[in-house]
């Protein structure tokens, strides 16, 4: 299926790893154009030189940060100029990833701790929305894909919940207010997913429980209904079919892209 993406220009916030760079891997493969936005220059421009080789696309990495409003408009500018014209696609991935370390019990969530969570993954979101929605406007279409999480779906993490869920109602209000402008949003929750990050998690519970990393990553794929680690490419897939011009049908709603999570309904 041709997803009808090659030429178009895209800012993927939190590029330089996990689910970031593959969603900014997968856009170029399809013929996209893509700026990576992130906070380490070194990291960046290791990713955007590992994409651009790998695609032959115009792959570049734009220094930012999501908390801050002078930082976000000077890397959206940067990323303008970098790709020769206005934003098609925002790809907002730019938060600290959940599940590496034990959450927060309630008398443990200090205030700054609370606000530095949302200014990251929802205001951080909103900052880089704001950049791109007037482009967008202009040409009568763009797509916006914020990542989100399945702790929307589920307790145990009390701030991943209210962080991930706020996305969500993120993404429908912005959907319900940018659609007839022919901009799409959407939201995805990931779960438990393979990155960079996996592979010495994996190797560091193993020694600790005296077992081999095969039964731990056994034990992490059982979490779903698939039985299936899955991977951050295949979350990938997902995204880039929403920022393509094929997903016309799906607005301000939440794909669940964690292999399955068990009993739980969702309708």
């Amino acid at each position: 299926m041709d997803l009808r993406l090659a030429g178009k220009r895209a800012v993927v916030t939190g590029g330089s790893r996990g689910i970031g760079k593959a969603v900014a891997s997968a856009l170029a493969a399809e013929g996209v154009d893509v700026a990576l936005l992130a906070r380490d220059r070194t990291a960046l421009d290791a990713a955007a030189g590992e994409i651009a080789t790998a695609s032959g696309r115009r792959v570049v990495g734009v220094v930012g940060d999501t908390t801050d409003d002078a930082s976000v408009q000077a890397a959206f500018a940067q990323a303008v100029a970098a790709l020769g014209g206005p934003i098609d696609i925002l790809v907002n991935a730019a938060a600290e990833p959940a599940g590496f370390a034990a959450p927060p019990k309630l008398a443990q969530i200090a205030s700054d701790f609370f606000h530095a969570e949302l200014d990251t993954k929802v205001m951080g979101y909103i900052r880089c929305a704001r950049e791109v929605v007037a482009g967008m406007r202009a040409q009568g279409w763009g797509r916006i894909v914020h990542v989100s999480g399945l702790a929307a779906r589920q307790s145990g993490n009390t701030l991943g919940s209210i962080r991930n869920v706020a996305v969500a109602a993120l993404a429908k209000n912005m959907a319900d207010e940018l659609g007839p402008d022919g901009i799409q949003v959407t939201v995805v929750h990931p779960g438990l997913t393979r990155t960079e990050r996996t592979a010495p998690l994996i190797e560091a519970r193993a020694a600790q429980r005296g077992i081999t990393p095969a039964e731990v990553e056994a034990e992490m794929a059982a979490t779903n209904s698939i039985r299936h680690l899955v991977d951050a490419s295949e979350v990938a897939d997902v995204v880039t079919f929403l920022c393509s011009p094929r997903s016309r049908a799906i607005n301000g709603d939440a794909i669940a892209v964690g292999g399955g999570a068990p009993r739980a309904i969702h309708y």
